[in-house]
């Protein structure tokens, strides 16, 4: 590997568009963990692997936000500490991604051996968890998390770029992961595809249930969607740091380009912002229920700065003589919806 390049140089327009970035990501993150603790009938076994994910996702977005707005110069103890914080969330997040889409393989292709007890869970948490914490523990007592000169990040520390071993160590603290997903998560959704396609040919061929083919067409191609999103979104915004890996391995001038930092510095934060796009906005049932308590909230807030005592009641009309109340005070007692 040729020697160091010279630092890259963050113009404060690039730091605040992955600033804010980092944010969006928190932001997301966020509003997954609050829709996990608010509607428990939600927590299904591939929502709860989402929740670990958005737990990752949140403190790699919290390490890089701390890391862009420092913009580490040199080494320090905070470089380090950032530098392991977020090698440790951003390898999990690899983790728990290839977690989630190995186990809606195992749901849907799988059924009849399906992912029914707690042992596949332990085993993602055991993986998801522990390799990551080996590797960054490992990393930190043999002092290879240090300034890397923003080249292989964007303000944020990583793997010291004055360490002899450093594209094993690069390797070994993500791009390895990183690597394996992008063949990993295409693989695993094409295998979902094809099973998919072939349950609604066998569906299709019994002609008295070509309604029930019609209902599983519709809600399969919506998963089918959702689906292919997994891969798309991960690919799109990690290629870029992988771009600017191997720009860094070769010693080329071209990794300093403004670009191609703020997309690498946007596609290696914005994770937990694409899962909130994918998983609650994109999502109906959720989507729903945040709308409806939105609403929920705001009408009663409106309705009290209006008036103190509330809207006027409608006049009744005067009672005719002889007419019995009993009725119409019973309408009257019922809430209005």
């Amino acid at each position: 590997m040729p020697p160091p390049a010279p630092p890259t140089e963050l113009v404060p327009s690039e730091r605040a568009v992955v600033l804010l970035s980092c944010a969006l990501s928190a932001l997301g993150s966020g509003l997954l963990v609050a829709t996990h603790a608010l509607w428990p009938d939600l927590r299904s076994r591939a929502r709860r692997l989402l929740l670990f994910l958005s737990l990752a996702d949140l403190l790699s977005a919290a390490s890089y936000f701390y890391g862009v707005l420092q913009d580490f110069e040199g080494p320090s103890w905070d470089c380090v500490l950032q530098g392991a914080l977020s090698t440790f969330a951003n390898t999990s997040s690899f983790f728990w991604t290839v977690a989630i889409a190995l186990y809606l393989y195992l749901s849907i292709v799988r059924t009849s051996r399906g992912p029914g007890d707690g042992r596949l869970l332990w085993a993602f948490h055991v993986v998801s968890w522990g390799i990551p914490l080996v590797i960054t523990v490992a990393a930190v007592t043999l002092k290879k998390i240090g300034y890397d000169a923003s080249d292989v990040s964007v303000g944020w520390c990583w793997i010291d770029l004055e360490a002899e071993d450093r594209v094993l160590w690069m390797l070994l603290t993500g791009k390895l992961w990183e690597m394996l997903a992008y063949v990993t998560l295409p693989v695993i959704y094409l295998l979902i595809r094809k099973h998919i396609n072939r349950a609604r040919e066998a569906l299709s061929e019994y002609r008295p249930l070509v309604s029930q083919a019609h209902q599983l067409q519709r809600r399969t191609s919506a998963a089918d969607k959702k689906l292919a999103l997994i891969p798309l979104i991960f690919v799109c915004l990690r290629i870029w740091s992988t771009v600017r890996f191997v720009l860094t391995l070769c010693g080329s001038p071209a990794v300093r380009t403004p670009v191609l930092v703020v997309l690498h510095g946007i596609g290696n934060t914005f994770q937990g912002g694409a899962n909130c796009i994918t998983f609650i906005l994109c999502t109906r049932t959720v989507r729903t229920r945040l709308l409806s308590l939105c609403s929920c909230c705001c009408p009663q807030a409106s309705a009290a700065a209006e008036s103190p005592l509330g809207p006027p009641r409608p006049l009744r009309p005067p009672q005719r003589a002889g007419e019995s109340q009993g009725p119409r005070r019973a309408a009257d007692e019922l809430p209005s919806t």
